[in-house]
Protein backbone atom coordinates (compact mmCIF):
# COMPACT_ATOMS: atom_id res chain seq x y z
CA UNK A 1 0.00 0.00 0.00
CA UNK A 2 1.46 3.40 -1.05
CA UNK A 3 1.37 6.37 1.25
CA UNK A 4 -1.18 8.31 -1.12
CA UNK A 5 -3.59 4.81 -0.92
CA UNK A 6 -2.85 4.88 2.56
CA UNK A 7 -4.15 8.35 2.88
CA UNK A 8 -7.20 8.21 0.85
CA UNK A 9 -8.45 5.24 2.36
CA UNK A 10 -8.32 7.12 5.65
CA UNK A 11 -9.57 10.29 4.21
CA UNK A 12 -12.41 8.53 3.18
CA UNK A 13 -13.88 7.24 6.67
CA UNK A 14 -16.41 8.60 8.86
CA UNK A 15 -13.89 9.98 11.26
CA UNK A 16 -16.57 11.98 13.50
CA UNK A 17 -18.26 8.81 14.23
CA UNK A 18 -15.17 6.78 14.23
CA UNK A 19 -14.47 9.82 17.24
CA UNK A 20 -18.07 9.30 18.80
CA UNK A 21 -17.62 5.36 18.96
CA UNK A 22 -14.13 5.81 20.81
CA UNK A 23 -15.89 8.18 22.91
CA UNK A 24 -18.82 5.68 23.52
CA UNK A 25 -16.71 2.72 24.03
CA UNK A 26 -13.00 3.43 24.13
CA UNK A 27 -12.43 1.65 20.70
CA UNK A 28 -13.73 1.47 17.40
CA UNK A 29 -13.59 -0.39 14.46
CA UNK A 30 -12.21 0.18 10.29
CA UNK A 31 -12.86 -2.68 8.41
CA UNK A 32 -10.97 -3.67 5.36
CA UNK A 33 -7.95 -1.19 6.30
CA UNK A 34 -5.74 -3.73 4.79
CA UNK A 35 -5.77 -5.86 1.88
CA UNK A 36 -5.36 -10.26 1.93
CA UNK A 37 -1.94 -9.63 0.09
CA UNK A 38 -0.34 -6.42 2.12
CA UNK A 39 -1.78 -8.65 5.69
CA UNK A 40 0.68 -11.46 4.27
CA UNK A 41 3.06 -9.61 3.40
CA UNK A 42 3.42 -8.17 7.10
CA UNK A 43 2.77 -11.73 8.65
CA UNK A 44 5.85 -13.02 6.56
CA UNK A 45 8.31 -11.02 8.11
CA UNK A 46 7.99 -12.47 11.15
CA UNK A 47 10.53 -14.92 10.98
CA UNK A 48 13.45 -12.59 9.84
CA UNK A 49 14.99 -11.82 12.73
CA UNK A 50 17.38 -8.78 11.72
CA UNK A 51 14.32 -6.60 11.31
CA UNK A 52 13.32 -6.67 14.80
CA UNK A 53 15.03 -5.24 18.15
CA UNK A 54 13.85 -7.81 20.09
CA UNK A 55 11.68 -10.97 20.67
CA UNK A 56 9.30 -11.71 23.77
CA UNK A 57 8.03 -14.95 24.66
CA UNK A 58 5.05 -14.36 27.17
CA UNK A 59 5.28 -17.13 29.09
CA UNK A 60 8.40 -16.57 30.59
CA UNK A 61 6.91 -13.16 31.77
CA UNK A 62 3.58 -14.27 32.79
CA UNK A 63 2.06 -12.50 29.90
CA UNK A 64 0.08 -15.56 28.68
CA UNK A 65 1.08 -17.70 25.72
CA UNK A 66 2.42 -17.07 22.55
CA UNK A 67 5.12 -14.51 21.58
CA UNK A 68 5.91 -10.82 19.81
CA UNK A 69 8.69 -8.43 18.65
CA UNK A 70 9.06 -5.28 18.30
CA UNK A 71 10.54 -3.96 14.95
CA UNK A 72 13.57 -2.39 14.74
CA UNK A 73 14.06 1.20 13.10
CA UNK A 74 14.22 1.91 10.64
CA UNK A 75 10.02 0.42 10.40
CA UNK A 76 8.57 -1.08 7.18
CA UNK A 77 7.48 1.41 4.74
CA UNK A 78 3.77 0.27 5.29
CA UNK A 79 4.05 0.70 9.36
CA UNK A 80 5.60 3.77 9.23
CA UNK A 81 2.90 5.04 6.86
CA UNK A 82 0.42 3.44 9.62
CA UNK A 83 1.80 5.48 12.24
CA UNK A 84 2.60 8.95 10.04
CA UNK A 85 -1.16 8.62 9.03
CA UNK A 86 -2.97 7.92 11.83
CA UNK A 87 -1.34 9.97 14.34
CA UNK A 88 -2.94 13.44 13.35
CA UNK A 89 -6.37 12.18 12.71
CA UNK A 90 -6.06 10.80 16.37
CA UNK A 91 -4.27 13.86 17.73
CA UNK A 92 -7.41 16.29 17.79
CA UNK A 93 -9.32 13.17 20.03
CA UNK A 94 -6.03 12.56 22.68
CA UNK A 95 -6.20 16.60 23.06
CA UNK A 96 -9.71 16.58 24.15
CA UNK A 97 -9.50 13.66 26.23
CA UNK A 98 -6.54 14.95 28.08
CA UNK A 99 -8.31 18.29 28.60
CA UNK A 100 -11.50 16.39 30.13
CA UNK A 101 -8.99 14.40 32.23
CA UNK A 102 -7.16 17.09 33.39
CA UNK A 103 -4.07 15.61 31.86
CA UNK A 104 -2.03 18.57 31.65
CA UNK A 105 -0.32 17.01 28.01
CA UNK A 106 -0.99 18.07 24.46
CA UNK A 107 0.23 16.22 21.58
CA UNK A 108 1.96 17.89 18.44
CA UNK A 109 -0.19 17.85 15.12
CA UNK A 110 2.92 15.85 13.40
CA UNK A 111 3.85 12.30 14.12
CA UNK A 112 7.15 13.05 13.88
CA UNK A 113 7.00 16.01 16.09
CA UNK A 114 5.43 13.47 19.58
CA UNK A 115 8.54 10.99 18.52
CA UNK A 116 11.13 13.62 19.28
CA UNK A 117 9.44 14.26 22.24
CA UNK A 118 9.75 10.74 23.31
CA UNK A 119 13.51 10.33 22.34
CA UNK A 120 14.42 13.59 24.41
CA UNK A 121 13.35 12.19 27.38
CA UNK A 122 14.92 9.03 26.54
CA UNK A 123 12.07 6.63 24.61
CA UNK A 124 14.56 5.59 21.49
CA UNK A 125 12.82 2.14 21.22
CA UNK A 126 10.27 1.71 18.30
CA UNK A 127 7.38 -0.14 19.74
CA UNK A 128 4.86 -1.25 16.63
CA UNK A 129 5.02 -5.06 17.00
CA UNK A 130 3.97 -8.06 15.03
CA UNK A 131 2.22 -11.04 17.05
CA UNK A 132 2.17 -14.81 16.84
CA UNK A 133 -0.14 -16.94 18.51
CA UNK A 134 -0.42 -20.53 17.85
CA UNK A 135 -2.95 -23.24 19.79
CA UNK A 136 -3.93 -23.00 23.17
CA UNK A 137 -1.78 -19.32 23.05
CA UNK A 138 -3.65 -16.05 24.93
CA UNK A 139 -2.23 -12.39 25.68
CA UNK A 140 -3.22 -11.52 29.72
CA UNK A 141 -5.36 -8.31 30.01
CA UNK A 142 -2.38 -5.64 29.53
CA UNK A 143 -1.54 -1.91 28.97
CA UNK A 144 1.18 -0.75 26.47
CA UNK A 145 3.01 1.85 28.37
CA UNK A 146 6.49 2.28 27.71
CA UNK A 147 7.59 5.44 29.65
CA UNK A 148 6.33 8.74 30.93
CA UNK A 149 5.60 9.92 27.36
CA UNK A 150 2.47 7.99 25.96
CA UNK A 151 -0.13 8.53 23.35
CA UNK A 152 -3.74 7.56 24.52
CA UNK A 153 -4.51 5.65 21.59
CA UNK A 154 -3.60 2.89 19.44
CA UNK A 155 -4.11 0.58 16.18
CA UNK A 156 -3.97 -3.80 15.93
CA UNK A 157 -4.86 -4.53 12.13
CA UNK A 158 -5.41 -8.67 12.40
CA UNK A 159 -3.18 -10.09 9.62
CA UNK A 160 -4.69 -13.88 9.86
CA UNK A 161 -8.32 -15.05 8.73
CA UNK A 162 -10.77 -16.09 11.70
CA UNK A 163 -12.31 -19.54 10.61
CA UNK A 164 -9.39 -20.10 8.06
CA UNK A 165 -6.05 -19.59 9.65
CA UNK A 166 -7.70 -20.45 13.39
CA UNK A 167 -10.32 -20.25 15.85
CA UNK A 168 -10.56 -18.75 19.05
CA UNK A 169 -8.46 -16.01 19.66
CA UNK A 170 -11.07 -12.70 20.16
CA UNK A 171 -9.89 -9.19 21.17
CA UNK A 172 -10.77 -8.39 24.21
CA UNK A 173 -11.55 -5.27 25.65
CA UNK A 174 -12.35 -4.34 29.40
CA UNK A 175 -13.30 -1.27 31.18
CA UNK A 176 -13.17 -0.85 35.30
CA UNK A 177 -15.06 2.25 36.21
CA UNK A 178 -14.66 3.24 39.88
CA UNK A 179 -16.72 1.66 42.24
CA UNK A 180 -18.05 -1.00 39.36
CA UNK A 181 -17.19 -4.42 38.14
CA UNK A 182 -15.64 -4.81 34.48
CA UNK A 183 -17.07 -4.56 31.76
CA UNK A 184 -15.66 -6.59 28.59
CA UNK A 185 -15.92 -5.75 25.11
CA UNK A 186 -14.92 -8.60 22.27
CA UNK A 187 -13.95 -7.34 19.23
CA UNK A 188 -14.85 -9.60 16.22
CA UNK A 189 -11.94 -9.10 13.46
CA UNK A 190 -11.82 -10.14 9.96
CA UNK A 191 -8.60 -10.30 8.58
CA UNK A 192 -7.26 -6.86 7.54
CA UNK A 193 -9.84 -5.17 9.55
CA UNK A 194 -8.27 -2.53 12.40
CA UNK A 195 -9.54 -1.58 15.72
CA UNK A 196 -8.42 1.82 17.67
CA UNK A 197 -8.45 1.25 20.98
CA UNK A 198 -7.38 3.45 24.79
CA UNK A 199 -4.24 2.56 25.72
CA UNK A 200 -4.51 2.80 29.81
CA UNK A 201 -7.59 5.76 30.32
CA UNK A 202 -10.51 7.63 28.61
CA UNK A 203 -13.23 10.04 29.91
CA UNK A 204 -16.64 9.23 30.83
CA UNK A 205 -18.83 12.14 31.51
CA UNK A 206 -20.30 11.40 35.07
CA UNK A 207 -22.77 13.65 37.59
CA UNK A 208 -19.76 15.77 38.22
CA UNK A 209 -17.79 16.47 35.20
CA UNK A 210 -15.82 13.73 33.34
CA UNK A 211 -13.61 11.18 34.96
CA UNK A 212 -11.01 8.48 34.14
CA UNK A 213 -11.60 5.10 33.22
CA UNK A 214 -9.19 2.21 32.75
CA UNK A 215 -8.80 0.02 30.19
CA UNK A 216 -6.90 -3.16 29.51
CA UNK A 217 -6.95 -5.06 26.36
CA UNK A 218 -5.61 -8.79 25.58
CA UNK A 219 -6.85 -11.75 23.11
CA UNK A 220 -8.47 -14.94 23.88
CA UNK A 221 -7.53 -19.02 23.82
CA UNK A 222 -6.66 -19.75 20.50
CA UNK A 223 -8.30 -23.12 19.92
CA UNK A 224 -6.37 -24.44 16.54
CA UNK A 225 -4.16 -22.67 13.93
CA UNK A 226 -2.03 -19.47 14.07
CA UNK A 227 -2.81 -15.90 14.45
CA UNK A 228 -0.68 -12.60 13.42
CA UNK A 229 -1.63 -9.28 14.24
CA UNK A 230 -0.12 -5.99 13.64
CA UNK A 231 0.54 -3.62 17.17
CA UNK A 232 0.27 0.13 15.82
CA UNK A 233 1.71 2.25 18.97
CA UNK A 234 2.34 5.74 18.92
CA UNK A 235 4.85 6.39 21.18
CA UNK A 236 8.48 5.00 21.72
CA UNK A 237 9.97 2.85 24.42
CA UNK A 238 12.43 3.81 26.98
Amino acid sequence: MSAPFLEQRLACLDWPSIEQQLDQDGSAMIGNLLSADQCHELSTLYPHSELFRSRVVMARHGFGRGEYQYFAYPLPQLVTELRSQFYPRLVPLANRWNQLMNIPVQYPPRHEDFLQRCHAAGQQRPTPLLLQYGPQDYNCLHQDLYGDNVFPLQVAVLLSQPGTDFSGGEFVITEQRPRMQSRPQVIGLKQGDAVIFAVHHRPVAGMRGHYRVTLRHGVSRLHSGRRHTLGVIFHDAQ
